[in-house]
């Protein structure tokens, strides 16, 4: 599949599963470019995480982008900010130790703002280069997001519960 064929988004709380296509890291990296430069001023470092950024595997067609900033991180000014290149800050994400903004409706991009450094952030970036270098765990993995979806095609929720043995499992004890 060429990048003119790849079609981004999903419903808020859907669940469909696209690809797996290279045109995922040329996405990150021209989204990454205009992150860059909105965010400049702020020291911010920015990683393709989730699984576009995996090679080889499933994944809902959301660019997830992983952003590390210098703790504390001012929200107020981070928000303004991404504003200005079409996010909104989705407080009601849930997700603990991160700031998530969104971008589109359907949602095409999915930002994680977290501390440098910091626990989050390494337990992202761990899990990700985890899956990028085992093959048959980066399968594993597929499998079972594959059978998520099928499960719970309109529970993100339960789509996303369902994954977090297998994260644990990866992290170990990280």
């Amino acid at each position: 599949m060429d990048e003119e064929e790849v079609v981004l988004g999903v419903a808020r709380g859907q669940v469909a599963l696209a690809g797996p296509t290279s045109a995922w890291i040329r996405l990150f990296e021209a989204e990454a470019a205009r992150i860059a430069e909105a965010l400049r001023p702020f020291g911010a470092s920015i990683e393709h995480c989730g699984s576009t950024s995996v090679p080889g595997i499933p994944a809902k067609p959301i660019i997830d982008i992983l952003i590390g900033l210098p703790a504390p991180i001012d929200v107020a000014a981070l928000a303004a900010a991404l504003a200005g290149i079409g996010y909104e800050h989705a407080t009601w994400a849930g997700v603990p130790g991160h700031e998530v903004f969104g971008k589109g409706e359907p949602r095409t991009h999915l930002l994680h703002a977290v501390p440098h450094e910091e626990e989050a952030w390494a337990r992202m970036l761990a899990f990700r280069d985890t899956l990028r270098s085992d093959p048959a765990l980066a399968a594993e993995y597929a499998a079972l997001k594959r059978d998520l979806a099928r499960r719970f095609p309109d529970d993100r929720s339960a789509y996303t519960d369902g994954k977090s043995e297998f994260v644990a499992r990866v992290l170990g004890g990280r």
